[in-house]
């Protein structure tokens, strides 16, 4: 993919996951930016060869979700 549309998709994928970790967690919107942009999930969606930028906004916090429980990150094999 090209870099420009990359940087285009992130935003809108970080917002979106944020405010999911906010309304299912019920954190504020400093402690869910920080809790995510220091998970291994966000260093992942940085990555623009891992593909996890093509996955939902709910997928993608369903793995955050195992992240935080296991302070593990398991991608599924697709």
């Amino acid at each position: 993919m090209d870099k420009n549309k990359f940087a285009a998709i992130l935003p809108i994928l970080i917002g979106g996951l944020t405010n999911k970790i906010i309304e299912e967690t019920g954190v504020g919107e400093d402690e869910a930016f920080e809790k995510l942009y220091t998970s291994e999930l966000y260093s992942s969606l940085e990555n623009e060869r891992t593909k996890i930028w093509t996955y939902s906004v709910s997928k993608l916090f369903d793995l955050y979700q195992s992240e935080m429980a296991t302070g593990k990150l398991e991608l599924p094999d697709y």
